[in-house]
């Protein structure tokens, strides 16, 4: 059945946005938290409820206010006040709303992951909630995705103006999320294992809704509650690779945080943690795979052949749309590796590397362009390419993502829009805004890297599969 531009529009939004709800924080923590036959079930974490003191709650992450709202449904009114709940997790400002039990606290209110100085203080506050608790106390730390932007707590003697430089450096210069992390684990006091070092009860459980690929403990929200196997060293190397050490650098790194990775790296300050304490557990329980599983079930029931590439797309923006853009060829003119109707999933996340000059957009945005740029007008007929964040956010716009497909495209050349140029330019927020291009969501209260879904649509009829 052939389906026209607009249904396959309808449809990409609509399988998009079911891998969306699959991770909505509130469906993960009631499947991960139960209270049952007097024990408190934290995924495989069975804690008698008469042998737990009382109940703290911190974290840091864009998905934090909506999951703690999930934990005081799922404890109740009863056990939120038997156990005298209390906590304080670091959100977006947008995400602020009053819970009776825990405290959340505005962190950033820009969309471009730079800790703040309300950042300190709630990590401040974390802290010493973490630090206070009692022999028999259970702390539920709730982690997702932006947690290290809003968990800054910088190590004495760096200021919140150096971490500030470093991050924003690093993020320019294309540095990959596990690069960032290696130098921030290093310069603060909470991440890289040290939330869990401060704290002396009895059971520690993070419940983590991951942003990075392959799931890395220590890698999401900079593992405040995981081990951490890099070394001040290797964040002296990563500094070193993206040209911000030395007299010849382009954009030389604070003077303080080189100066405090010299000396870790020398032996004068302690390590991050290297090994987990028996009191601490850690739980994923949502991620780019949960919402890939739900898209593809989606597209199925719109009648698609579904190819899932996986959770694993990493490297340039740019270069990942040319080599999707290649697979939708392939869908075209091969039917390999599977035939139309076709629903081609991707997760992961890309980076974009921007020189000292350059326009607005995001690596969903300019992942879209790129894959527009390639194909050209004639082979996007009957396809359409979508890519979005699932936290609604891309780069420093207010834009989740972008679409396109051949009519947008013809827009754009009867405007004379060229997509080359605007790539050159790293411009591509600007490229969609006059076509109606950019998926605009909000903050979805989630956090699970990006979704793309690219549709190839076919002129007979299929049997569904």
């Amino acid at each position: 059945m052939k389906r026209s531009a607009q249904q396959l529009r309808e449809h990409a939004q609509a399988i998009w946005q079911a891998g969306i709800d699959a991770v909505a924080p509130d469906r993960l923590v009631r499947a991960a938290v139960r209270v049952r036959g007097g024990q408190l079930l934290l995924g495989a974490l069975r804690l008698p409820l008469d042998a737990i003191g009382q109940i703290r709650v911190v974290g840091a992450g864009k998905a934090g206010a909506a999951m703690s709202q999930a934990v005081e449904r799922v404890l109740g009114e009863r056990l939120l006040e038997e156990k005298r709940v209390v906590g304080w997790v670091n959100v977006p400002d947008r995400s602020v709303a009053p819970l009776e039990h825990i405290h959340l606290h505005g962190a950033r209110s820009a969309p471009d992951n730079q800790p703040t100085r309300a950042g300190v203080e709630g990590s401040r506050a974390i802290r010493e909630m973490i630090e206070s608790a009692g022999p028999n106390d259970l702390c539920l730390c709730l982690l997702s995705g932006g947690g290290s932007a809003l968990l800054p707590a910088p190590v004495p003697g760096i200021s919140l103006e150096d971490k500030q430089a470093i991050t924003g450096m690093l993020h320019a210069a294309g540095a990959t999320i596990v690069e960032m992390n290696a130098v921030r684990k290093h310069v603060s006091e909470l991440k890289g294992g040290g939330l869990a070092r401060r704290f002396h009860g009895r059971w520690l459980a993070s419940l983590i809704i991951s942003d990075v690929v392959g799931d890395r403990l220590d890698t999401i929200a900079s593992g405040p509650t995981a081990p951490d196997a890099t070394t001040y060293a290797d964040a002296l190397r990563v500094l070193e690779k993206h040209g911000l050490l030395g007299r010849n650098a382009a954009r030389a790194a604070p003077a303080a945080v080189v100066r405090h990775l010299q000396a870790g790296a020398a032996g004068a300050h302690s390590e991050t943690l290297k090994r987990l304490p028996r009191t601490v557990h850690n739980m994923v329980i949502g991620n780019n795979a949960t919402a890939l599983a739900a898209s593809e079930r989606a597209a199925r029931r719109l009648g698609y052949r579904v190819c899932n590439l996986g959770s694993c797309i990493e490297g340039e923006a740019q270069q990942a749309g040319v080599v999707l853009a290649g697979i939708t060829r392939g869908v075209r003119a091969e039917r390999h590796p599977i035939a139309p109707p076709a629903c081609i999933l991707s997760g992961g996340e890309t980076t974009v590397s921007l020189g000292l000059e350059h326009g607005t957009g995001g690596r969903n945005q300019e992942l879209v362009l790129a894959a527009l740029q390639h194909l050209g007008p004639e082979e996007l007929r009957d396809t359409v390419i979508l890519s979005g964040g699932s936290d609604g956010e891309d780069g420093p716009t207010d834009a989740a993502g972008a679409w396109g497909d051949e009519l947008l495209l013809r827009r754009a050349r009867r405007q004379g829009l060229d997509p080359a140029d605007f790539l050159r330019r790293h411009d591509s927020y600007h490229f969609f805004l006059p076509l109606g291009g950019l998926v605009r969501t909000g903050l979805t209260d989630t956090n699970v890297m990006d979704l793309r879904v690219m549709l190839v649509g076919a002129q007979e009829s299929v049997t569904r599969r």
